[in-house]
Order: structure tokens, then C-alpha cells, then sequence
């Protein structure tokens, strides 16, 4: 019943297509990222055109702005539960097409915000609900195919799969990078702020609707007997599964911290902190996303070898040591901006290229979903959504220099949790 309500077949395992699996996770991730990640390149545009400036302090707007970039991480929480349940009762391809139809609205509603000049406090109100739609569909997004993705590998090749979540994360980030920066060379000033930077709000929407089709070829995931079983409440995960839960709280604190810190916010903390121009910065950040997506695949087939816990102490052991002194070594120097990020993308990996993994093999299939989707999500609003928003206010109250020691601290509670995480990757996967 529930195949002909959402239109799935399941006549063959989705084990036998991976090259179309891998496809329809990867082209709709990549769509939600792009959406999301063209928000935080262009926050500066959107500060000027969207907030009022306070004649006190000009790092008002873009504090505004990058508060509105975490009130949509808050919503993520909420998508992650509500998605990871549509995934875990009526299937992980029918909330993938939820989520990708949600991102492009959202993203259409961003271009289409008004300037505050021209519409006074209705301008930040409308990007406020653009984000929080944004928040809900990229929670969901994860939940959905963190499960997709684990559930459609084959055996011994679950790290690999699972390095494809941040590939397609990366490329999307790659595109909205790459836009940013063409326009940012290409337009002037006065046309980027008038109109430049909706361009890739506009273009994110067309994208989601490539996405939506090329989903509808993918395969459900979930077994026979789970798609006959009875559905899960919605907080069965929670509620059954607490140490679970908990679990993935500790494991995503540090890498979020870490993640968004050197892919979203380190060309704007490179600018306010060490004077980089915004082209510059732009472009270093371009060129290590690229790094960091060749090297997924890399650290996922590492760990259905070696095994996870070994990637994850690389990962957070790494970032506990040396990220003060990275982050304090950046100047007015786009070779020492590439470098620092460069060499952060390799100890993030660890992480990355298996967190879909790792988090899945946590959880059972009857409540998989929603049971990665809700603490991983919340983690993720509370210290990966902030983390803008924390460095520019320590900029802005005069001690920037705490905000390394910040990722540090996190990245090594992390890694007092990976220290006592029990090894899954060689665990045949519960379906």
C-alpha cells in the first residue's frame, strides 16, 4: 500500500543500482546545499540591502544577517523529526522529494525579498521565513538520505557511500562559491547590491526542480518487512533510544563547529580578522572545497578498512591541537588563507567522509530517520548555525582571539566520545 500511495517500486534492491542511488542523493543534496551555502557567501549584500545599518556600529547588519542564518539552523531540529518520520513511515524517496521542493521555494522566496528601503521591516520578516522553510528542508534533507545513502550500499562499501553525503554537500557549496565569486568579479559594487546578488537565489530554484526529476528514478531503500511493519510514533526514537540519541549529540559537536567554521565562515573571519579581500577569500575558499570534495571519497573507503573510530580521532584529535595556531597564523596573505583552509579540509575529512555512517549504524531501520535526523540536526543548530554569528560577535566585542579556542575546546569533547565509540564498520547493517 504504502508503494502505490508514494509511487515507489521495489521490485529489485536498491543495492543493484548504485550508480542511480548515488545520483538521486547526490543531485538533490547538492541542489539543498547550494541554496543554503549561497546564503552565508553572500551575507554581506544581503546585510546592506536587508537590514538597516546603525550609525553606532556597522557590524550591525551583517550580525543581523548572520542571526537569521542561525534562527534557520534552529528549524533544522524540527525538519529532521518531522521528514525523518514521513522517511520512516512512508519512505526515505518520498521525504527526499518534500525536502528538495521545499528548498527550491525557499530559495526563490530569497530572491524575491525586498530591500529594506523599500519595504521597511516586511524586508527581514520575509527573509526570516524563507530561512526557517530552508532550516526545515535541509534537516529533513539529512535525515533522509544519510539513511538513503547507508541503506543503498553494498556490503563493505558503506564508508564510501556514505563519503557521497559531503561530495554532493561540497559541490553544491562549490557552485554557490564559484557563482559568488563570478559575480563578484564580473558586476560592480552598486550592481551587486542592487540586483547581483539574487541571481543565485533565482537560479537555486530552477536547480531544485532538476533535482525533483531526477529523484523520482531513485528506488525506497527500506526492506519489505519494515514498509509492512506498524509505524513508528514520531519521538519512538527519542523515547526507546536516549543513549543512542545522545550519542550522536557528542559525536557532531566538534565536527560542526569545525565544519562550518572552515567551509562557510572562514573567508568572512578572514576578512574581518586578518584584512583579506572579499575576492580573495572567495576564491581560496573555491579552491579548498574543491580539495575537500576529492578527498570524501578517500576517507570513506579508509574506513571500511580500517574502521571508523580511527578517522574520527584524525579528525578531532587534529583540530583539538591545532586549530588556535592555524586560525591565528591567517594574514593578509590569500597563499597562507589557501593553505590554513587547505589543511583544515584534510583533518575534517575524518569526519565527514563517514558521519552518514557512523550515524546510521547507531540506529535500528524502524526509527533510523528520525532518530539521526533530530539530535544530529539540533546539534548541528546549536554550535555548527552559531558559529558566525559567535565569531563576528567576539570580533565585535573586541576578542577575537577566543573564537579558535572555542572549535578547539568542542572538537576535543568530541573526541573524548570517539575515544569510547564502539566499532560498527565491519557490523553487517540492520535493514
Amino acid at each position: 500500500m504504502v508503494a502505490i500511495m508514494t509511487g515507489m517500486r521495489t521490485d529489485a534492491p536498491p543495492a543493484r543500482r548504485p550508480v542511480r542511488q548515488l545520483l538521486a542523493a547526490s543531485v538533490g543534496n547538492a541542489v539543498e546545499w547550494y541554496d543554503w551555502y549561497a546564503y552565508t557567501f553572500l551575507a554581506t549584500y544581503i546585510a546592506d540591502q536587508v537590514f538597516p545599518e546603525s550609525a553606532d556600529n556597522s557590524l550591525v547588519p551583517l550580525l543581523s544577517t548572520f542571526a537569521v542564518f542561525a534562527v534557520g539552523f534552529f528549524m533544522r531540529p524540527v525538519g529532521g523529526l518531522l521528514m525523518g518520520a514521513i522517511a520512516d513511515r512512508r519512505g526515505r524517496r518520498s521525504a527526499l522529494t518534500v525536502t528538495i521542493l521545499l528548498m527550491g521555494g525557499s530559495s526563490l522566496l530569497v530572491g524575491l525579498t525586498p530591500t529594506y528601503t523599500a519595504a521597511g521591516v516586511l524586508a527581514p520578516v520575509v527573509l526570516v521565513v524563507a530561512r526557517l522553510l530552508q532550516g526545515l528542508s535541509v534537516g529533513g534533507e539529512f535525515a533522509a538520505s544519510t539513511t538513503f545513502l547507508v541503506e543503498s550500499a553494498g556490503p563493505g562499501r558503506r564508508g564510501l557511500f556514505s563519503s557521497f553525503q559531503y561530495v554532493s554537500t561540497t559541490a553544491g557549496q562549490l557552485v554557490a562559491s564559484g557563482i559568488a565569486t563570478l559575480l563578484v568579479d564580473t558586476l560592480s559594487e552598486d550592481r551587486m547590491n542592487g540586483w547581483g546578488w539574487r541571481i543565485p537565489f533565482v537560479f537555486g530554484a530552477v536547480l531544485s526542480l532538476v533535482g525533483f526529476w531526477i529523484r523520482q528514478g531513485a528506488r525506497e531503500t527500506r526492506s519489505t518487512e519494515q514498509q509492512r511493519a506498524p509505524r513508528p510514533a514520531l519521538f519512538e526514537a527519542l523515547r526507546r533510544h536516549p543513549r543512542e540519541s545522545l550519542l550522536i549529540c557528542g559525536i557532531t559537536a566538534g565536527g560542526t563547529i569545525a565544519y562550518y567554521t572552515w567551509t562557510s565562515y572562514l573567508p568572512t573571519y578572514a576578512e574581518l580578522n586578518a584584512g583579506v579581500a572579499k575576492s580573495d577569500a572567495l576564491l581560496a575558499g573555491t579552491i579548498s572545497l574543491a580539495f575537500f570534495g576529492l578527498l570524501q571519497p578517500l576517507g570513506g573507503m579508509l574506513s571500511d578498512r580500517f574502521g571508523r573510530r580511527p578517522l574520527l580521532l584524525f579528525f578531532g584529535v587534529g583540530f583539538a591541537l591545532l586549530s588556535v595556531p592555524m586560525l591565528h597564523s591567517l594574514r593578509d596573505s590569500f597563499a597562507v588563507l589557501l593553505l590554513v583552509q587547505c589543511a583544515g579540509m584534510v583533518l575534517l575529512t575524518g569526519f565527514t567522509s563517514i558521519s552518514a555512517a557512523v550515524n546510521a549504524e547507531i540506529f535500528p531501520p524502524r526509527v533510523r530517520a528520525a532518530g539521526i535526523g533530530f539530535p544530529y540536526s539540533l546539534t548541528v543548530a546549536l554550535f555548527g548555525g552559531t558559529a558566525p554569528y559567535v565569531g563576528t560577535l567576539f570580533k565585535d566585542l573586541g576578542h577575537s582571539g577566543l573564537f579558535p579556542w572555542y572549535v578547539a575546546v568542542l572538537c576535543l569533547l568530541s573526541s573524548l566520545v570517539y575515544l569510547r565509540l564502539p566499532e560498527t564498520a565491519h557490523k553487517e547493517l540492520e535493514r
